[in-house]
């Protein structure tokens, strides 16, 4: 987006012509879920676009089937916004513009341009006919003006039951666009609005409601997704025919697509309702409230959309490609600390019992703005028990075994010597000897220790849970399978381990913990710490074998 794409070239175009002072865009989501990345371009292009070319940009919310609305979605998808830095100029509700549709409905009523009719849906469906056959007319199409007038007004009052009777266009049933085949315009639908109460028993249908929207806002450049390309014929009837003061102009980009990963509502709501995720933002889903939660940084977001342009067709992205902006966001923004994820204990017996130093370390080698830290080291410490093997079973093998160096990264060459077992024959305790002649910094190289690992003083670390997720679907099984069989049972591991003692940790602070990855402070943080996991510190992507 920061290069030339067909919808600036559009833009810049009316501008030069004098068509508009500004372009006023908007951003109109259904608040009935929660948004997710899909969206996230939507969002950003909209809000980019406007503000590139010194315009507006609105936030509205479509709010016209009560049904299936709620204002808890509505206040997540305002944080979300937020949150990506898209603010909004202005916010409306389509709600608020229901005595309107209903003026311009009743407008095509009188133009003899509506009709009201009274096909139970099935047959208004075999009806419309198909891509093949033309469609065939109600025996309602040619009712009188004065009778539809007074239908519809009945329909507004609650004269007839739900489902009775619609209101459609009349436009023209042999059309080979499916869409003009006298849509539907308004349908009767009892249901608490929890913005206009009661005051309706009627709501508009999105088709007629959207193009009037965009019109009474003075939107200049409707931009959505290329599903309603189709759609666009019917968005300017409306337009033209309710006779709108401004025309807008509808135009389509491609939706952003991303396999593998569940997005659709009914789908997430069942996860949640059966427990297998934490709730709309389990850090397992691309909800933006997920990768919030999760830690993605929002300027990643943004840049991964710009990175991916603005194409006019429709194309996969792996969510790998986003993780890969997350890494470059971080890289030298984040804290790099230790944290000891799957801990073994390792006692050095030469070192004093009653002894402890005090380390210095950076915070961030490629940020020295970020400054120093201090770290303790005594003679018992944590490392990760992948770090460990009994025996060395080859020479790639730069990690601790029995009678093999290694550095402790900041302090000093250990040694290991014997092992203890627990009652499962795991490893429990490891007993080393040190090198005081080592320690970091001291510039001592007289052998090359078999690699460099991290670690935790066990007397001053702070006990932390980590959260581990991978992809909640699992690529490698058949697509067109299941829903269900297509989860990933280890799509979040929970670990109990410890991080540095002398570290203040903020509220949603992420950090990058050394050789393990980035981590961000969970929300569900008080008593104790809780990190999920933002990011790998390397792709394990791979990718499909062709």
């Amino acid at each position: 987006m920061e290069n030339k794409n067909f919808i600036r070239s559009i833009i810049e175009e009316d501008l030069e012509k004098g068509k508009h002072q500004y372009p006023v865009t908007r951003f109109p989501p259904d608040p009935n879920g929660f948004l997710h990345l899909g969206h996230a371009r939507a969002i950003i292009m909209n809000y980019t676009l406007a503000k590139d070319y010194g315009g507006r940009f609105h936030l509205r919310f479509d709010d016209t089937n009560p049904v299936t609305e709620d204002a808890i979605f509505m206040d997540s998808m305002k944080r979300d916004i937020a949150w990506l830095g898209c603010h909004w100029d202005e916010l409306y509700y389509a709600s608020d513009y229901f005595d309107t549709m209903y003026e311009k409905a009743m407008l095509l009523v009188e133009k003899g341009l509506a009709y009201v009719c009274e096909l139970p849906p099935e047959k208004i469906r075999e009806y419309r006919g198909d891509l093949k056959n033309p469609g065939t007319e109600s025996p309602y199409r040619d009712r009188p003006i004065e009778e539809n007038i007074r239908l519809f007004k009945g329909m507004k009052n609650g004269d007839y039951a739900d489902g009775q009777m619609v209101l459609r266009a009349k436009i023209d049933m042999s059309s080979p666009n499916m869409n003009m085949r006298d849509p539907i315009i308004y349908r009767i639908q009892r249901s608490p609005h929890y913005n206009t109460g009661n005051k309706w028993c009627i709501y508009p249908m999105y088709d007629f409601a959207h193009p009037l929207e965009d019109a009474i806002e003075g939107i200049t450049h409707s931009l959505c997704s290329l599903e309603f390309e189709d759609h666009r014929p019917l968005y300017d009837w409306f337009v033209k025919h309710c006779e709108m003061e401004h025309t807008p102009r509808q135009i389509e980009f491609g939706k952003l697509k991303i396999p593998n990963q569940v997005v659709g509502k009914r789908h997430i709501r069942k996860l949640v309702e059966e427990g297998v995720v934490d709730g709309w933002d389990d850090s397992r889903l691309i909800t933006l409230s997920a990768l919030r939660r999760r830690g993605v940084p929002p300027q990643a977001i943004h840049n991964f959309i710009k990175a991916l342009g603005l194409p006019k067709s429709e194309g996969e992205t792996e969510i790998h490609m986003l993780d890969e902006y997350i890494r470059g966001h971080l890289k030298t923004r984040a804290r790099r600390i230790h944290a000891v994820i799957d801990p073994v204990k390792v006692v050095i017996t030469n070192y004093p019992d009653d002894k402890q130093e005090t380390l210095t370390a950076p915070n961030n080698r490629e940020n020295e703005e970020l400054g120093e830290r201090e770290m303790t080291f005594s003679n018992t410490v944590y490392i990760e028990r992948e770090d460990f093997l009994e025996e060395k079973p080859n020479k790639k093998w730069k990690r601790l075994s029995l009678g093999i160096e290694v550095r402790l990264m900041h302090a000093y060459f250990i040694k290991a010597n014997e092992v203890d077992y627990d009652e499962d024959g795991n490893v429990e305790t490891i007993y080393a000897t040190y090198d005081p002649k080592t320690k970091s910094g001291s510039g001592f190289n007289e052998r090359k220790p078999n690699g460099t690992i991290h670690f935790v003083d066990a007397k001053t670390a702070k006990p932390a849970e980590f959260r581990l997720y991978e992809d909640l679907i699992n690529p490698e099984i058949d697509p067109d399978a299941d829903f269900e069989d297509r989860l990933n049972p280890n799509s979040k591991v929970v670990k109990q381990g410890f991080i540095e003692g002398l570290v203040e940790v903020q509220d949603k602070e992420t950090f990058q913990f050394t050789r393990q990855g980035y981590f961000t402070v969970d929300q569900d943080a008080n008593d104790k710490l809780v990190f999920n996991r933002t990011v790998a510190l390397k792709s394990s992507f791979k990718p499909k074998k062709k």
